[in-house]
Formats: structure tokens, C-alpha cells, sequence
């Protein structure tokens, strides 16, 4: 019996925190795959708001009932060296990537290219954001939080408490 290969992709970010506009890409791309592999980078030079592991806590949270819902396993994993490198380690066949507009695109296409000579066998696949959540960035959510402003339409009430707390322990 012929079983055919798993769909993965691998969507990469610091997802600190992990926006709707994260979350608008997963359910535009969860379709189309078996897994989706949400990978953490984790860099020795950033200083995140988030541990790794509360950002894979409020991930989990934010997309289990998107993964019942559409039978695509998504699963958080950590990398530390090229998405290119990770995608193979973790038999991706597919970098996903979010747009927003044309500033997102050039560089990413950009990245594309890179990716594509170092990795002829995986592919970039782009995700256009949504017109209501194009103007989301985790940088931006993360400044208004900590300067105690709402991010409820930005983020998902779960992630909104954890910024509400980080804003308050910053302030303490």
C-alpha cells in the first residue's frame, strides 16, 4: 500500500508574542498541510519578552482548537541556525511566510532566493495577511503593552493577559 508523504511547513518567527496576524496566516495555510510546524528562533543575542517556553505555551493555546478544526497537526518547535536547516531537520517540504505589503514581499523574496540555493528542495509558500490584521507587528503589540495600552484586537485574550502581566512586571 502506497502511503503519500506528509505536507509540512515550517513557519518561522520569534512569535514574541504571537499576534492575529500570526495566527491569520496558520489559518490560511493550515489547509494545506498535515503539519505546520511553528518554529521558535532563538537567538543568544535578543532579549525576548517571552520565555521559549511561554511563547510555546501561549502558541498551543492559541491554535489547538484551529488545529481540530482543520485536522492539521501544529506543533511548536525551537531552532537556532537557518530555516533552512531546520526545515530539514524537521522533513519540511515548505517555508511559510507571511506578507503584509510590498516592504514584507521584497524581502522576502529576497530570503526566498537565499533559501532556494541553499535548499533547492524546500519551497517558500507566502501567505498575504488579511486587510484587518496587515498592520499587526509583535514589535508594535509588544510597545503598546508595555506602555499599558489594549492590545485585545491585536492579540488573543490569552496572549493579552500575559503582555498585561510582562507590562506589570515591568513596572514593578
Amino acid at each position: 500500500m502506497n502511503s503519500k508523504p506528509a505536507r509540512v511547513a515550517l513557519y518561522t518567527g520569534s512569535f514574541d508574542p504571537i499576534t492575529n496576524g500570526h495566527l491569520d496566516v496558520l489559518r490560511c495555510a493550515a489547509p494545506m498541510f498535515d503539519t505546520i510546524l511553528v518554529a521558535i528562533g532563538t537567538h543568544p543575542g535578543k532579549s525576548p519578552l517571552f520565555s521559549v517556553a511561554e511563547k510555546t505555551a501561549l502558541i498551543e493555546a492559541t491554535t489547538a482548537e484551529m488545529a481540530a478544526g482543520t485536522g492539521c497537526l501544529i506543533e511548536v518547535v525551537t531552532f537556532d541556525g537557518l530555516a533552512v536547516d531546520a526545515a530539514r531537520e524537521h522533513g519540511a517540504i515548505v517555508l511559510l511566510r507571511g506578507l503584509r505589503d510590498g516592504t514584507d514581499l521584497d524581502y522576502e523574496m529576497q530570503m526566498a532566493g537565499m533559501n532556494g540555493a541553499m535548499a533547492r528542495e524546500v519551497q517558500t509558500i507566502f501567505m498575504p495577511a488579511s486587510p484587518d490584521v496587515r498592520h499587526i507587528t509583535a514589535t508594535l503589540v509588544r510597545q503598546i503593552a508595555l506602555m499599558g495600552g489594549d492590545v485585545s484586537s491585536f492579540v488573543q485574550p490569552r496572549v493579552a493577559e500575559a503582555l498585561a502581566g510582562k507590562a506589570r512586571e515591568r513596572r514593578s
